[in-house]
């Protein structure tokens, strides 16, 4: 087998679910995960990003705030799968057979969009509204710059604590090695190295095109972003202008994915500049409690997830036939239900 993969796709990303990895790439969305039985159970749909409708989403500055609601849409969808996965398991009669081996009905996509704006609207509380109301009773005021650093700083100690607390749960802490294999599995791929356990194995687990990274630069730049906006109060009675100022920043934040993901993007590509690497090390440090190493069994899983995706790619480009037999070579003694 070639050490060069069958189909170079510089637009492939992941994330770690439940005992699984999902992968997704411009024209692919795979979901690869292990029952308690050990079966692995692989979902694969064509996928594609609004930008293929709507050209204007993909111009930058205004594309991160796409691929952040895609990346919740399809995050919640890879959650719910892969949590299934485990009921479907636990829930049989321990033979293989009976009711509770049955897939359950997918997430009606008004389910998801309930689930993905209740998601929104506790980030937003959590990672807004509540640094703005304890900068403020700490005794700082909005038209200063102190005032949106110090408002920085709660953004940062809450998203630390938060993951640091539930990095303590045992099935998080599985989260977060599945996490690390996503993220050797790419660096081996973008390496042009051949996607076995043993080379995977053998990467880093931080990569600078992470979510983590993405969080805090979104961090970062809104610190900026709201001094320049909200430098001016909007009421004198201190309460309103406080509350007007929160309200806004909430779709500000769409401006402000667009700028950190235009930062990221830049990482990827100039990730040996020293600016951008003094601009992605928070990141990377941050990655040191969201990923852990993981064990072999886990970087099959996201090489499996990564190789079907990338199946898809050679399907839709019409390339080079041996992404279909790579694909079918590697999966050939597992037991694998694509659906």
């Amino acid at each position: 087998m070639s050490e060069k993969q069958p189909v170079k796709c510089s637009d492939v990303g992941g994330q770690a679910v439940i005992e699984g990895v999902m992968m997704r790439s411009p024209n692919s969305f795979v979901v690869a995960c292990r029952r308690p039985s050990g079966e692995i159970v692989l979902r694969e749909q064509r996928w594609h990003s609004l930008w293929h409708r709507f050209k204007f989403l993909k111009w930058p500055f205004m594309r991160g705030g796409v691929v952040l609601l895609e990346a919740l849409v399809n995050g919640m969808s890879a959650l719910t799968f892969s949590a299934n996965q485990q009921e479907i398991a636990e829930e049989g009669d321990g033979d293989g057979e009976g009711e509770g081996n049955k897939a359950p009905e997918p997430m009606s996509p008004a389910a998801v969009a309930g689930m993905v704006a209740l998601s929104v609207v506790f980030a937003m509380i959590l990672f807004v509204g509540l640094p703005h109301l304890l900068t403020w009773l700490v005794g700082f005021d909005t038209d200063s710059l102190a005032f949106h650093l110090v408002d920085g700083a709660f953004k940062v100690l809450i998203l630390v604590g938060y993951i640091a607390a539930i990095g303590t749960n045992k099935e998080i802490a599985r989260v977060f090695m599945y996490h690390g294999a996503e993220h050797k599995t790419i660096w081996a791929y973008e390496k042009d190295r051949e996607l076995t356990v043993e080379n995977v194995r053998e990467e880093s687990r931080f990569h600078p095109r992470c979510g983590t990274s993405f969080l805090v630069l979104v961090i970062l730049v809104s610190v900026f972003l709201f001094a320049v906006l909200l430098q001016y109060p909007l009421s004198e009675y201190k309460i309103v202008d406080h509350l007007l100022k929160i309200l806004i920043k909430i779709p500000l934040m769409f401006p402000v994915a667009g700028l950190a993901y235009e930062g990221i993007k830049l990482s990827g590509k100039h990730r040996d500049a020293a600016l951008v690497k003094a601009i992605i090390s928070p990141g990377l440090w941050l990655q040191r409690l969201t990923t852990r190493e993981p064990d072999d069994d886990q970087l099959e899983i996201a090489i499996l997830s990564l190789r079907k995706t990338l199946w898809r790619e050679g399907a839709a480009l019409d390339s080079d036939k041996r992404g279909v037999e790579v694909f079918e070579d590697f999966a050939a003694a597992i037991p694998a239900t694509e659906t």
